[in-house]
């Protein structure tokens, strides 16, 4: 079938932190006029997310999923193993890392069955076969790190000027270059900058070695959150960068929202008449995204901390590798009888985004993952900022210093996915305490920073709109796309 509508082909990373905003671009992309999307993922991940998209898909939106059968036995992977938050041990992650570089075959042998040829790829950092695979079609290959550009900007300069080279761990450096004096040390580096005992450095290498040859850039931000970050990292990728976000924002059905990434392990509406019992910007919601695995000992810290703060508060605990010691300590200790009246305490998935956007919601706990870190940013709530690993170092300096909308609970290095027990306790119940009781402060400083927050959740929520900066960014891309289409 010949279609004269610009076709985008995405390629999410298939981990939930990556795949939820790419598949909330599909959405924005395919409601703009002549666009038609498809998103090329594997089977269990297109039943995981499509629940998000049976409702558009059913009132005519064109996008589509080209399912790739995922090669579990042949990677020696278990059966259903196909997104990152299934790997059932940290020493299955290389065995992971080469199913995903088996899918570009099973890409090109299916990009046959697709109704057009794309005109444009947009695929995850990390699946940098990508761009082997768009040079051999001759498509332009976009990049989405699902970043933002002070993130980008930090890790480039990072790169050029090794500036941590023969520092100890733990010895401060200022990252050269930015706009802003930043300082961190070698221990809170992402990966790229500080392994871990699972070596992906080769993968890394591949993965930044594709992002260099990227046609351009697309990042989950607005550039009001980080204009001079955006007008740097422009300079640097030759003017190709596209602030969409927030894409968090493209849905506005509730039902839609809470399904996002996964179907949730609480009915939504028994969590909200919760939070309708609590005074406004009362109650702390703490969660660490679908990746962190917290010892339990560190677990009962930020429990006990919670209990401390006297707050009420929602505790979403994902201990899928340790529920069997969280339960018994939840049970045994006493905890969830003493705080039954003030804790709503959720295994598993929480409708995240519609808690963040309830009124009596007043700070969040979080380990500083984007997604997280700009959904809070949308809801206007200010940030408890307890980084864990990646790049989440990075995001709580441009929170808490930056934007001046946070405060850190005092984790000062990186906790590496699967060394969990090796690092112990990093941070006691007093600091989560402490850190909780500033966020919520009436004082100056406490009102000044909820102020700055709910402004910039204003700002967020307008650049998404017609005539907004991100709503303009899309437009330009669109352009741009078509432009290169047509010459």
């Amino acid at each position: 079938m010949v279609t004269n509508k610009l076709h985008f082909l995405l390629i999410p990373h298939i981990g939930p932190g990556h795949t939820i905003p790419m598949i909330d671009m599909a959405k924005l992309l395919a409601k703009q006029p002549n666009v038609m999307v498809t998103i090329a993922t594997t089977p269990l991940n297109a039943i995981r997310y499509g629940a998000t998209l049976a409702g558009p898909v059913k009132t005519g939106l064109p996008v589509r999923f080209l399912e790739l059968p995922f090669p579990a036995a042949e990677a020696g992977l278990p059966e259903g193993c196909e997104s990152t938050d299934k790997i059932p041990s940290t020493d299955l992650v290389p065995n992971f890392l080469a199913a995903i570089d088996m899918l570009q075959q099973k890409l090109e042998q299916r990009y046959e069955t697709l109704e057009s040829p794309p005109n444009c790829v947009i695929s995850d950092k990390y699946m940098s076969w990508t761009g082997d695979f768009a040079d051999k079609y001759q498509i332009p290959r976009i990049m989405f790190d699902g970043m933002s550009c002070f993130n980008e900007l930090c890790c480039n300069n990072l790169y050029a000027s090794k500036v941590f080279d023969g520092l100890s761990e733990s010895e401060p450096f200022v990252v050269p270059g930015l706009p802003d004096r930043v300082e961190l040390t070698r221990n809170q580096l992402p990966p790229e900058f500080n392994p871990s005992s699972i070596d992906t450095s080769a993968f890394r290498q591949r993965a930044r070695d594709a992002e260099v040859r990227a046609y351009g850039v697309v990042i989950n931000s607005f550039e009001e959150l980080e204009q001079e970050y955006v007008n740097e990292y422009r300079k640097l990728r030759g003017g190709k960068v596209w602030c969409i976000g927030p894409l968090s924002l493209c849905e506005s059905d509730d039902s839609v929202k809470s399904q996002r990434g996964n179907i949730a392990s609480i009915d939504e509406q028994q969590c909200l008449k919760w939070l309708d019992y609590h005074k406004p910007n009362s109650v702390i919601y703490a969660c660490f995204g679908s990746l962190v695995r917290v010892n339990t000992p560190q677990l009962i810290e930020l429990g006990l901390g919670l209990e401390a703060s006297n707050r009420p508060f929602i505790w979403v605990i994902k201990s899928v590798h340790r529920e069997k010691e969280v339960e018994e300590w939840l049970a045994e200790s006493g905890f969830e009888e003493r705080v039954k009246h003030r804790g709503l305490i959720i295994r598993g998935w929480a409708p995240q985004v519609l808690i963040l956007s309830h009124p009596s919601v007043g700070g969040f706990l979080t380990h500083c993952g984007w997604n997280s870190t700009l959904e809070s940013v949308c809801a206007g709530v200010p940030m408890i900022t307890w980084p864990q690993f990646a790049e989440q170092f990075i995001n709580e300096k441009l929170v808490v210093q930056v934007l001046g909308i946070g405060v850190g609970v005092g984790a000062d290095s990186v906790v590496h996915v699967g060394e969990e027990d090796r690092f112990g306790v990093k941070v006691k119940s007093e600091s989560v305490k402490a850190a909780i009781e500033k966020v919520m402060d009436d004082g100056i400083e406490g009102n000044e920073r909820r102020t700055r927050a709910k402004e910039l959740g204003i700002i967020a929520n307008n650049a998404i709109k017609e005539g907004g900066s991100s709503h303009l960014n899309l437009t330009l891309l669109i352009q741009d796309i078509m432009h290169h289409a047509n010459t």
